[in-house]
């Protein structure tokens, strides 16, 4: 990478999901590239000890591949600022970072870390959140954990494993409830931990792009569900298995042609962030604002948001905001009147 930031990657899901055996995957190939990975494990079991050797006095172990591992004994940025300044010595040679999180942990502060912290973000780029997600146990994890739904609404790319245990007609409601809480993220079902590492790295989840990716069948979803909002509880409805979940982690899209006012939208979207914070937990947008010939991206993490402008609208493009929310109990009401009222 010609900025020389060490491109990061946080890889978090449920307990049993299979993220050791996608990390032995990637730590074992021989793909070229030097992957440090930190074990972000509180008293959980670590990578299987014949990777790691939990009880050497030195915290980083080499890979016969060139990798490079190592578990967390004090906060994430400490060992972040460790390695870099060490890569910058030419104590140990690394591409990339991979942090896998604990079964239950929020990705939130973690990815926090690398927007809040200037000695981190002048070393790495945070590339994205993947999640993965066990189809056999994932509805009951889902029903019990609020860590496990929050995993979900974080994610850039979620991986599915174990779906070839799962009936049919389960994986597909389990696909269609996970795009009702995240329709950014796109899903891949997995087998054994085989995963491209195409899909893996670089898949630039925080940049701020102009492309807003949401899944066109949760699009697809939201038409239906406008056109279909009269049916009372009796009637039948397409998807009877689909409505059997009201998860607190949500996502709704808001769509507008007319251009916002962009001094009405700060405040706005800043008095939002400053309540609600806490509970959003990934949010982007291409917007279409007044006294602008160029589209504005913005997205934002719990608190952190961050806005850049991008290329001009083309010549005859139909100009149109177009924001996506996911969080926790979001006021869905609320914001869509609030960024009405921000409209030109």
């Amino acid at each position: 990478m010609s900025n020389g930031l060490i491109p990061a990657t946080i890889l978090t899901g449920f307990l049993g999901s299979g993220k050791t055996t996608l990390l032995k995957r990637v730590l074992t190939e021989t793909h070229g590239q030097k992957i440090a990975v930190i074990e972000n494990e509180f008293g959980e079991e670590n990578i299987d000890n014949d990777i790691l050797v939990a009880d050497t006095e030195e915290q980083i172990i080499q890979m016969s591949n060139g990798c490079v591992c190592c578990t967390i004994r004090e906060d994430l940025r400490s060992t972040l600022s460790d390695l870099a300044e060490r890569r910058r010595k030419g104590l140990i040679a690394f591409d990339r970072v991979v942090i896998e999180t604990t079964g239950l942990a929020d990705p939130g502060p973690v990815a926090q870390t690398f927007f809040m912290d200037d000695e981190i973000a002048e070393s790495y780029l945070l590339d994205s959140v993947l999640t993965l997600v066990d189809a056999v146990h994932a509805d009951e994890q889902l029903n019990t954990r609020q860590e496990a739904r929050r995993q979900v609404g974080f994610a850039d790319r979620l991986f599915i494993s174990k779906s070839d245990l799962a009936p049919a007609a389960a994986l597909d409601a389990l696909q269609y409830r996970l795009r009702q809480m995240n329709p950014r993220a796109p899903q891949r079902s997995v087998h054994f931990g085989e995963v491209a590492i195409a899909e893996i790295f670089d898949l630039k989840g925080f940049n701020l792009s102009t492309k807003l990716d949401i899944d066109p069948d949760f699009l697809a979803d939201q038409a239906h569900a406008h056109d279909h909002h009269h049916h009372h509880d009796g009637e039948a409805c397409d998807h009877p298995s689909h409505h059997a979940h009201d998860d607190d982690v949500k996502s709704f899209v808001f769509r507008a042609k007319r251009p916002f006012s962009p001094a009405k939208l700060e405040d706005f979207l800043g008095s939002v962030v400053q309540v609600y914070g806490p509970k959003m937990l990934r949010y982007k947008g291409v917007l279409y604002m007044k006294g602008s010939d160029r589209k504005v991206v913005f997205q934002g993490v719990h608190q952190l948001m961050g806005s850049d402008l991008g290329p001009k609208w083309a010549p005859g493009e139909d100009k149109l905001s177009k924001l996506v929310f996911i969080g926790i109990d979001l006021p869905r009401d609320i914001l869509e009147q609030g960024l009405e009222q921000c409209l030109v």
